[in-house]
C-alpha cells in the first residue's frame, strides 16, 4: 500500500465518520412524536418530522432542514405552511411526547396508594390517568394531542393501581370487597407457643 493511498483511505474514513455521526445525531435529535401548540387554531396538535429527511440535509449540507412527515390536523390541513416547525427548532426536547410525559409524572404520588410514581419504566408498567369520572386509562392510550388536556384534568396513577381499578371496572363480579381489620389482634397464650 502506498503513501497516498493510506492517506486517501484515512481521509474518506474521516469523512464517512463526521457524516455518519452528524446524521446519527440529528437523526436522534429529531426524531419521535412532539406535541406543539398549532399557529393556525392555537390548539395541541401531534407531529413527527421527518428525521431522516433532516439528518441527510445536516449531513450532506451541514444545514438542518425540517419538514413534518405526518401531523394529527392532515389531511385536512395538510397544505399548511408548516409554521409549527420554529416550535420544534427552537426546542426539540422539550416537545417530544416523552419529555412531556416524563416532567409531568415527575414527583406525583399515586392518586390511589398515595405511593410515588416513581422513574417511568416505558417498555413495561406505563404509569395511568384517573379521569374525572374515576375511570383509569393508560396515557398511551390517549392521543398523543389530547394528553395537554389530559394532563390538566387527570390525576396520576400507578401502574399496580390501573390494574387494581381495571379488572374492578371489567370483572366487578369476581371482586370482593372486604372490609379493613379492626379488631386488636390478640396474642399466642404461652401454653400454645411452639419450640
Amino acid at each position: 500500500m502506498t503513501t497516498w493511498t493510506f492517506v486517501g483511505a484515512v481521509v474518506i474514513a474521516i469523512i464517512g465518520y463526521l457524516f455518519v455521526s452528524g446524521f446519527l445525531a440529528t437523526w436522534r435529535r429529531y426524531r419521535g412524536a412532539r406535541i406543539i401548540t398549532c399557529p393556525e387554531n392555537l390548539e395541541p396538535a401531534a407531529v413527527r418530522v421527518a428525521a431522516a429527511s433532516a439528518a441527510n440535509s445536516y449531513a450532506l449540507t451541514g444545514v438542518t432542514s425540517l419538514r413534518l412527515e405526518t401531523c394529527s390536523r392532515w389531511p385536512e390541513m395538510a397544505g399548511c405552511g408548516q409554521e409549527c416547525l420554529a416550535q420544534v427548532e427552537s426546542g426539540p426536547e422539550s416537545c417530544l411526547v416523552r419529555s412531556i410525559v416524563t416532567s409531568w409524572y415527575e414527583g406525583k404520588s399515586c392518586a390511589f396508594c398515595a405511593k410515588s410514581i416513581g422513574d417511568i419504566v416505558w417498555h413495561e408498567r406505563p404509569p395511568a390517568l384517573r379521569r374525572p369520572d374515576g375511570t383509569t386509562v393508560e396515557w398511551k392510550e390517549l392521543r398523543h394531542e389530547d394528553l395537554p388536556g389530559a394532563f390538566a384534568t387527570c390525576a396520576p396513577v400507578c401502574w399496580p393501581c390501573h390494574v387494581r381499578e381495571s379488572f374492578r371496572r371489567d370483572h366487578g363480579e369476581l371482586v370482593i370487597e372486604r372490609p379493613p381489620h379492626t379488631e386488636p389482634r390478640h396474642a399466642i397464650p404461652p401454653s400454645l407457643t411452639v419450640y
